[in-house]
């Protein structure tokens, strides 16, 4: 997980009554300078589309500077870069409240895209001290402390439980059961499905484990262990419950579909009798898959999918299952604003919600919201398939889902009694709902993650 501590760019001069940019500052994407001798805080001509700032605190005006941020430093256009990225340093303190801390993160990101893209040379220069020396420190967790990181909220339980509650049910009578975790939590979500497998009525399976390993290139969380390391505690898991189970760890990639995995689940099904149950568990990485706005993939015409590519391939091992779970947003647009726009209106729920579970200053919470800010920086200041959060939302992947060949299963009362009873273990606002055939995890009413199941149609 990351952690950005950016030093803020210089202050610029004081105006005559001593009140720098003040509150009245109007700003204006297309304006242009009129002098520039009058530095950081100029005059603008008016323009028929001025805005006005009112309130710098509030929310909307945030997100107001935000964009204007970033229509300047596409246009190059150093002064009013520097003027926003002055005004939004002292309105968004990184300790202040979930809305600035919120705007902090999205600063930090903007500074990064104008330090890569080299837009805005005076302005990466004059920040180029703060930029480079500050590393990005990716927590890396013991898997004990990943799973109580997991735990602090059902941000990743949420799909967990209704993935593990439509797993046991489709494997039912099955003597083995062969489990492909396509995950980015690194096998945090198998311990609970071993002990609901191992009191199955009809006695324990044999478990097959497929795991991709698409280190180095991974979204955070980080492990500090091998998957081997992993493999090995899971199966003594495992023995514990009497089940017994193997694993095979796969490096891969989503950079091409993970193409190795697929082929290696071909080979895989050629030495197979048949007689188990493949699940294919994707929990918050199909999003990684570059889609059709990344460069590599947009050359032919019309775009060649990736995405799709990996949903055929996938169909074509005819699997008993099939599990998505992603966040219920779309940060996919090809512009920086279209993205900002939609990631601002979406990642104010981690900030809000860990007010609630963690204290100002822990140590969980640095971790946590470094975690948010590395996906924040990752949708802004990225492109090409470096830029892996390209979530899709619930609509658009249940698009992908049925034109690849399969038709969506109803999760049932069981997976959602599941999911109501976990959610009782966190804080008021989180809540569940259905939309269509999925189950939809909510904080204050707004979605955050959606589960669904299909299998071939």
């Amino acid at each position: 997980m990351m952690q950005f501590t950016h030093t803020a760019p210089p202050p610029p001069p004081l105006q005559p009554n001593g009140h720098g940019l003040g509150l009245g500052l109007y700003l204006d994407a297309g304006a242009r300078r009129v002098a520039a001798q009058q530095g950081w805080a100029g005059s603008f001509i008016p323009s028929t589309s001025k805005i006005s700032l009112g309130n710098l605190n509030s929310t909307g005006c945030m997100e107001q500077l935000l964009v204007h941020c970033a229509n300047a430093i596409e246009a190059n256009d150093a002064t009013l870069t520097q003027q926003i990225l002055w005004v939004l340093n002292n309105i968004a303190p990184a300790d202040g409240d979930s809305n600035q801390r919120l705007t902090a993160a999205f600063l930090c990101a903007l500074v990064s895209r104008a330090s890569r893209t080299g837009a805005c040379k005076a302005v990466t220069a004059a920040v180029a001290a703060a930029v480079e020396p500050a590393a990005l420190h990716v927590h890396r967790f013991t898997a004990v402390e990943l799973a109580s990181f997991i735990d602090l909220t059902p941000w990743h339980r949420f799909g967990y439980t209704a993935a593990n509650a439509a797993i046991v049910e489709a494997v039912e009578g099955f003597p083995v059961v062969h489990i492909v975790d396509l995950s980015t939590t690194h096998c945090m979500q198998i311990p609970t499905l071993i002990d609901m497998l191992a009191s199955r009525a009809e006695g324990p399976p044999i478990l097959r484990l497929t795991v991709a390993d698409v280190a180095p290139s991974a979204p955070p969380p980080a492990l500090d262990m091998s998957y081997e390391e992993l493999g090995a505690k899971l199966i003594n898991f495992a023995r514990s419950r009497n089940m017994s189970m193997d694993i095979r760890v796969v490096p891969t990639s989503p950079a091409d579909a993970f193409t190795s995995l697929v082929n290696q689940l071909r080979v895989q099904q050629l030495v197979s009798d048949g007689g188990e149950a493949l699940v294919v568990n994707c929990h918050m990485i199909l999003h990684t898959v570059p889609d059709e706005t990344a460069g590599s993939v947009s050359l032919a015409q019309p775009p060649f999918s990736l995405r799709t590519m990996l949903l055929k391939s996938l169909r074509t091992l005819d699997p008993t299952l099939v599990v998505v779970v992603d966040e219920d947003a779309d940060f996919t647009a090809s512009d920086v604003v279209g993205r900002l726009r939609a990631a601002f209106n979406f990642l104010w729920i981690p900030y809000d919600a860990v007010d609630t579970f963690l204290p100002k200053g822990s140590e969980q919470r640095r971790w946590y919201e470094a975690e948010v800010g590395w996906k924040v920086e990752n949708v802004l200041a990225q492109e090409g398939v470096e830029r892996v959060e390209r979530q899709e939302d619930r609509a658009r992947w249940g698009q992908r889902m049925r034109g690849a060949g399969f038709r969506e299963l109803v999760l049932g009362e069981e997976a959602a009694g599941e999911v109501k009873a976990m959610l009782n273990e966190h804080a008021a606002g989180w809540g569940m709902k259905r939309e269509d055939d999925d189950l939809v995890l909510t904080w204050k009413g707004h979605n955050v993650v959606f589960t669904s199941a299909w299998v071939p149609s």
